[in-house]
């Protein structure tokens, strides 16, 4: 018998659904592997400055920095947040610091954190992504991802904290 729930902190959660809403949305599997572990990890800087954990950056004004020089050529939207990306020899890539995101680094880190729940959880995200038409998915993708991330304690409390990931929840919001 398989468990309903895997133990695991957000950030992986995140990283998946991510990918898995890009390659609903037409991009391909490395793209969409970068363009998830990019919008986790954007998730997490602003988590981080909210909980007072990273410091926000300034320009010499004291304004907020511009969002260019990531080394982007366009920007992507995915679950509600701009993904800098750019076009590279093996195909669109999310950039972080000027560097595409190295996908083989991300799929190791979801096989770690996931471990052998891996396909089981991409699976029931699959069909919770399939089950929307695509727009209706891009717009709603971040708030599925709300209604099924892992509850865990609020605060500092709750920074890389793990908790269950309900898989039958998260089969129980397809439409």
């Amino acid at each position: 018998m398989t468990k309903p729930a895997v133990q695991v902190n957000r950030a992986p959660v995140l990283t998946l659904w991510g990918a898995v809403v890009a390659e609903r949305l037409g991009y391909d599997a490395q793209a969409s592997l970068s363009l998830g572990k990019a919008l986790s990890g954007l998730n997490a800087q602003a988590k981080g400055r909210s909980l007072g954990i990273f410091q926000a950056k300034k320009t010499p004004d004291g304004g907020p920095p511009k969002k260019v020089g990531l080394g982007e050529e366009f920007w992507i939207e995915l679950c509600g947040r701009g993904i800098p990306a750019k076009n590279t020899d093996d195909g669109i890539r999310a950039v972080v610091k000027d560097k595409p995101v190295d996908t083989a680094g991300v799929q190791q880190y979801l096989e770690k954190k996931f471990g052998e729940d891996l396909d089981r959880v991409k699976e029931a995200m699959r069909a919770l992504a399939e089950s929307f038409e695509s727009e209706e998915l891009a717009s709603r993708a971040y708030s599925l991802y709300e209604k099924f991330r892992p509850v865990i304690p609020k605060g500092r409390r709750g920074w890389g904290a793990k908790g269950d990931l309900d898989l039958d929840l998260i089969r129980s919001l397809a439409e």
